[in-house]
């Protein structure tokens, strides 16, 4: 998962509001489904580095933790969001109408 920075040119484009941006590209469930497919490549990532460890390959155990970590915190990540789309889930089907 790569974090990018925020410049000087970047502050104004998240000032905009939607409206004046123009039309979203993806929506939300292409967005879930990238999210998905990069906590699903994290994961596999962090298993191919622990068997490569277990196995005697050409691996440092620290690179080894630091992607078994990664896969973890996005796991935990992932988890809680998917927390927050059941609760909004479950308060929009209480709504009376």
């Amino acid at each position: 998962m790569k974090i990018q920075s925020i410049g000087h040119d970047n502050i104004g484009a998240l000032a905009k509001p939607a409206a004046l941006t123009g039309p979203k590209e993806s929506g939300f469930m292409d967005t879930l489904k990238a999210s998905l497919s990069q906590v699903n490549d994290l994961q596999k990532e962090a298993d191919r580095a622990v068997t490569d460890l277990a196995l005697g390959k050409d691996q440092e155990i620290h690179q080894t933790m630091i992607a078994v970590e990664k896969a973890d915190v996005s796991f935990q990540l992932m988890m809680q969001v998917r927390n927050k789309i059941l609760t909004a889930y479950e308060e929009i089907s209480r709504m009376q109408i």
